[in-house]
């Protein structure tokens, strides 16, 4: 079979938006994949402890917001999470709808453990501090777009 750009094809596979970011999605995951091994942390698990470990207690209705996760989830992974040991949940006294999580002594000592990941996944996949910039802001802007769009 030959693979031709097809630009002035709207439908050419190419030119598909969701092609390139479910490939690209893939990719970068499966650079994570073995750096999370050693922390026998998934990389949704690791996503959940990067945002304890940079905003602290978090309700679960604001780390799903973060993460732009459901409770579907989110409410196993932190589940996963507590089981290990790296976090704790606690219902609030005064409303026992509310969950904080918060990490635990061995979850906050792990993040010594990931610091390197991020340098390292950049690494292999051959990216420079100002493409890693440039392709953040043009994800945020997609993000922005697609949240705008499905309200």
């Amino acid at each position: 079979m030959s693979i031709t750009p097809q630009s002035a094809d709207p439908l050419a596979l190419e030119q598909q938006v969701c092609y390139a970011l479910s490939i690209a999605a893939r990719g970068v995951v499966a650079a994570y994949k073995p750096l999370l091994a050693p922390l026998g942390l998934t990389h949704p698990q690791y996503l959940v402890m990067v945002a304890l470990w940079q905003h602290g207690p978090l309700h679960v209705k604001d780390l799903g917001t973060l993460l732009s996760l459901n409770s579907g989830t989110l409410s196993p992974l932190l589940k996963r999470l507590d089981t290990m040991g790296l976090v704790s949940r606690r219902r609030s006294v005064s409303d026992e709808r509310q969950v904080t999580v918060t990490l635990t002594d061995s979850g906050a000592q792990l993040r010594d453990e990931a610091v390197k990941i991020h340098d390292e996944v950049v690494r292999r996949l051959g990216l420079e501090p100002d493409d890693i910039e440039n392709l953040q802001a043009v994800l945020r802007r997609v993000n922005a777009a697609a949240s705008a769009t499905s309200e």
